[in-house]
């Protein structure tokens, strides 16, 4: 089987149905060839046949793969490490290799490992939920969201242009990074937010609920996520994610002392600081040109 060149043309075969595999499924299906996907959850596998998502599914993937030019990692972290040590067993064949996990230094070091007939690729686009599941995909969750690709050492020059071919299909941005430097980044933009969004719902008296309004729903939304999902990417991004919380914890410092010190005159500055910068990190995540 050869690998395709173009996006139409492609057999894409999604391994993890849950939402940004099933969200993927809705957002590439009038845009290549065919869907095909791959599920272990049996519930997942009856919805997907049923609101007719893909073209083709199955609980296991050996029932699948074979008959895909581009396979897409859906699945946690873990689950994508396992699945690129299994993949050359239940692919016979040339594949482009795709993933979309939420670390990619551990991946990207599993993928170079995967023998010449594969064209490996990391990938992670920036956007999501905290509910998980199939029923919450969406087609148009990639609009206008940045899609990361973290080159392996054996990734082809035709392997990027077709990456580039799909995160454009679907509005989304690419964005060529290093794995190093992705890890690193999203530890401060991604992982960390839901630790801190944890430490603030745990730090909240229940009792405080009735005063608990739209500040405090969307400050807190990502402790919703399943903590079994997170502990995957926490795992895999440690050294990162402990220097966002120690560079969080100076800042929290540096505020305590201005209020204990009445210090309103540098606390208002740096709070001013603060929305300067944010304004900043907003408006940067939003002119990301297409490599």
């Amino acid at each position: 089987m050869n690998k395709p060149t173009l996006l139409t043309d492609s057999r894409i075969a999604i391994v993890g149905l849950g939402l940004m595999g099933g969200s993927l499924a809705l957002a590439l299906r009038e845009h290549c060839a065919q869907i095909i996907a791959v599920d272990p959850n049996p519930d997942t596998v009856v919805y997907a046949r049923k609101h007719k998502i893909v073209d083709q599914i199955a609980e296991r993937p050996d029932r699948i793969l074979p008959q895909a030019d581009i396979v897409l990692l859906a699945a946690p972290v873990s689950g994508i490490l396992e699945l690129i040590q299994s993949l050359p067993k239940l692919h016979p064949g040339e594949a482009i290799v795709i993933d979309i996990g939420s670390t990619k230094v551990d991946i990207i070091e599993e993928m170079q490992k995967l023998p010449p007939r594969f064209d490996p690729l990391g990938g992670h686009p920036m956007c999501g939920k905290e509910k998980l599941s199939i029923e919450n995909a969406e087609a148009g969750l990639f609009h206008n969201a940045t899609f990361a690709f973290t080159p392996c050492k054996n990734t082809s020059k035709s392997t990027q242009q077709f990456a580039e071919q799909l995160a454009l299909s679907i509005g989304a941005n690419p964005l060529w990074i290093d794995a190093e430097t992705h890890d690193r980044w999203t530890a401060a933009t991604s992982h960390f937010p839901y630790l801190a969004a944890a430490a603030l719902t745990l730090s909240t008296p229940i009792d405080a609920a009735p005063l608990a309004g739209s500040g405090f729903r969307s400050t807190t939304r990502l402790a919703a996520t399943p903590a079994t999902v997170m502990l995957d990417i926490l795992a895999t991004n440690q050294i990162n994610i402990i220097e966002a919380l120690d560079q969080f914890q100076e800042q929290i410092d540096q505020i305590r002392c201005l209020l204990q010190d009445n210090d309103l005159e540098n606390l208002q500055n740096l709070l001013e600081k603060s929305i300067y910068q944010r304004e900043k990190i907003i408006t940067g995540s939003n002119r990301i040109e297409p490599s």
